[in-house]
């Protein structure tokens, strides 16, 4: 592609200016991740970072996107700071250090996607609406994957409730982020239009975006049996979960819920018993196993497996009658770098941090279900319903594919933050994608249930101790987004993306 002359539209006010409205629009963009899922607001965001690179040339416009994603990426996962130095005891200004060089490194994306938007657009509305998506769409999905990923506040994340919500069980979020960018730069686009239709019709496009109701996509799966769940949710202060003196009551609390349950299933949460089985009480392990083999009810519970030869796991164990000895078991995949895992070189920082972290063994990519009731149960741990494209590997045999989710997690890490709504959005477009639902135990919440739709049917006040008993149908059937992405990942939305590429820089050609 030909560097490109002046565009048809755009901002091209000088000095520092731009970069601070791109600044304001970023942060836009992570508001709309907030509390509230605010799909007009992200294409709004977008909108605007629009305006401002197609105005800007290539050096302007690296500065416009490192100012807009800093502002979006910090603001989206500031919680951060709290895990380091309330529960880390790091020095306020260091922790805030780490969050913004955080966000300033996975900027790096989508910089390179603006600076490369503004030397490759032709100012024709066909071509640079292809590169503009494209762009967007590389650069989203290199964030969630490079470095083992971390795609938390993926554009597509604020439309789980809106009309694009319905492209969930095609495209999957990263699919409805690129819609997404390709709505705002048409937005932008009408905006500058010299015509008052071009600006009607961005305005009406907006407005649709708020006031449509939220889309299904197509039902691609079918009911089968019901299955009563009960979610415990122990609500366990982080600087408690590992002090010996408070273990006795947190572990007695979560055994008595446990074995309370009449349900089909009980779920107890991520590291809800924080010690190996060797380590508990003697006896008590046993004495769960034989309570549960003896019962009706089966239970899925957040437990710590391994020894020092083989490597430890953040496991889930799973017991009930007939399961094979032991007892079910279910290893983490996609760990959490400095939680559980230690990047190549950060040792040091770690070790600044009064925390009980370390290196984990990783489990395998596909794991069997957890079978209830003629139910297939599929456990992920905690931020692995991050990564829809990995829940989807287990639907490749449809036979043995997942009919229910179930999510354990402890946000406790982050206190009393937006990371509870953050993380509750990812389940419910995993719920979309897959169209499954999805049940979330979890220490601090959300814990719920979602349906096959991605609706919260159950629900319990985070921040609280309690017992949420719910039902959910199980669902069979296989979404495209199932399909494709449980058999080549994301590598169709990276040909998608390339393609755009070539599509705009020959349409540039043809026309010019």
């Amino acid at each position: 592609m030909a560097e490109a002359g002046p565009a048809h539209s755009g901002w091209s006010g000088r000095g520092w200016a731009p970069v601070g409205l791109a600044l304001l629009a970023g942060g836009a963009q992570a508001w709309a991740m907030g509390p509230l899922a605010l799909g007009w607001l992200q294409v709004l965001s977008v909108a605007v970072l629009a305006w401002l690179i197609a105005g800007s040339a290539r050096p302007r416009a690296g500065w416009i996107g490192l100012a807009f994603s800093v502002a979006w990426l910090s603001g989206t996962f500031w919680w951060l700071f709290i895990s380091m130095h309330r529960y880390g005891h790091l020095p306020a200004w260091l922790a805030a250090l780490a969050v913004g060089l955080l966000a300033v490194a996975l900027s790096a994306y989508l910089v390179l996607a603006m600076v490369l938007f503004a030397r490759w657009r032709c100012g024709r509305l066909g071509p640079d609406l292809l590169l503009w998506s494209g762009l967007w769409l590389l650069a989203e999905l290199g964030r969630g994957v490079v470095f083992t990923g971390f795609p938390w506040g993926a554009a597509g994340y604020a439309h789980v409730e809106g009309p694009l919500a319905a492209l969930a069980p095609w495209a999957g979020v990263y699919g409805i982020g690129a819609v997404a960018a390709a709505l705002g730069w048409l937005v932008q686009h009408g905006l500058a239009s010299a015509g008052w239709r071009g600006r009607v019709a961005a305005v009406l496009a907006v407005a649709a975006l708020a006031g449509l109701p939220g889309g299904r996509g197509g039902e691609f799966t079918q009911a089968r049996g019901e299955l009563s769940v009960t979610l415990l949710q122990g609500n366990v202060p982080q600087d408690e979960k590992f002090d010996f003196s408070r273990l006795p009551e947190t572990l007695d609390w979560h055994l008595k819920a446990l074995l309370a349950s009449k349900a089909d299933l009980v779920i107890a949460p991520e590291t809800a018993i924080p010690l190996l089985p060797s380590q508990l009480p003697e006896g008590l392990w046993r004495a769960l196993t034989d309570h549960f083999g003896e019962r009706d009810t089966r239970a899925l519970i957040g437990v710590p497996l391994g020894d020092a030869q083989q490597g430890y796991t953040n496991s889930v164990a799973g017991l009930g009658a007939g399961v094979d000895a032991p007892f079910y078991r279910y290893d983490k995949h996609h760990l959490v770098p400095f939680g559980e895992f230690i990047p190549l070189g950060f040792r040091w920082f770690v070790d600044m941090m009064q925390m009980p972290l370390g290196d984990f063994a990783r489990g395998p990519l596909v794991s069997a279900s957890f079978p209830v009731r003629g139910e297939r149960v599929g456990p992920n741990i905690c931020y692995e319903d991050l990564f829809g494209e990995e829940l989807a590997a287990r639907f490749v045999d449809e036979a043995t594919a997942p009919t229910v989710l179930a999510n354990v997690s402890n946000i406790g890490w982050f206190g009393e933050s937006v990371a509870v709504d953050q993380h509750l959005r990812i389940s419910r477009m995993r719920a979309l994608e897959l169209q499954r639902p999805m049940v979330r135990a979890t220490n601090t919440g959300a814990t719920v249930a979602i349906d096959h739709r991605g609706v919260v049917t159950h629900r319990l006040v985070p921040h609280v101790r309690g017992v949420l008993e719910a039902r959910v149908q199980g669902r069979e059937g296989t979404t495209p987004f199932a399909w494709w992405a449980g058999r080549f990942g994301l590598w169709p939305l990276w040909a998608l993306g390339s393609l755009g590429l070539l599509a705009a820089g020959w349409g540039a050609r043809r026309r010019g």
